[in-house]
């Protein structure tokens, strides 16, 4: 096995890890909207980086989803969804982890959330398991 398919894999373990978190807490009133949109962020980011880790290229040190989204366009992959659809999850990286929500940004979608990161699961895991054939 190669080392991208192995490291392609761990990531996408770990994303996995990632939307469970999400999975447990979305349907409880209680879990904070940061600690959701952090996992979603989290997961989607790994899935990205698996992609770029088994099409061969250097992704760049960011948690920024759009950026990582906007590399794979550019080398020909058809993603889906719009790389601005991940613009909602950027902030959740690293900003809200320490800052407040802003009290005009809007709700996040639970439901929303948790079928996005199933989308993006979904299309990376068919690139690990067709690089493994």
């Amino acid at each position: 096995m190669s080392d991208a398919l192995t490291h392609a894999r761990q990531l996408l373990a770990r994303a996995h890890d990632d939307a469970y978190v999400i999975a447990r807490l979305a349907d409880e009133p209680g879990a904070p909207a940061w600690v959701l949109g952090f996992h979603a962020q989290q997961a989607v980011e790994k899935t990205l980086k698996a992609v770029l880790t088994l099409r061969g290229q250097v992704y760049p040190r960011t948690h920024n989803l759009v950026l990582l989204a906007q590399v794979l366009e550019d080398a020909g992959l058809l993603l889906p969804q719009s790389p601005d659809a991940l613009a909602t999850l950027v902030p959740y990286g690293v900003a809200l982890r320490y800052d407040a929500l802003d009290e005009d940004e809007p709700r996040l979608d639970r439901g929303a959330l948790r079928r996005q990161v199933d989308w993006w699961l979904a299309w990376a895991q068919r690139f690990v398991d067709g690089a493994g054939a």
